[in-house]
């Protein structure tokens, strides 16, 4: 009985991967140049870098909970970079 309960790192990739494809299926609607595949490739990166963290154990004096704090603003960082591109065209040097 137990076997049938997914893992939080199950449950949470599959939030993750939900959230990528919605956001590229978004990207893609707005302009097909707006995709910034590396970006969204280092978006799910750190989604799984999150989990990682969330999953290991808080012994480390601090410092698990300040990589989490900067890795969910990497995120964040990350998020806006694609909303910005989107709405400029994508596909800048920048």
């Amino acid at each position: 009985m137990i076997d049938d309960i997914p893992s939080r790192r199950g449950v949470f990739r599959i939030a993750a991967a939900g959230a990528v494809a919605t956001a590229a299926v978004a990207a893609g609607a707005v302009e097909a140049e707006a995709y910034q595949g590396n970006m969204e490739r280092a978006l799910s990166s750190l989604y799984d870098a999150l989990a990682s963290l969330r999953e290991s154990t808080p012994n480390k004096g601090g410092h698990r909970e300040t990589a989490i704090r900067l890795v969910q603003q990497a995120i964040a960082e990350t998020q806006a970079g694609i909303a910005f591109a989107d709405a400029h065209g994508g596909g800048g040097a920048d």
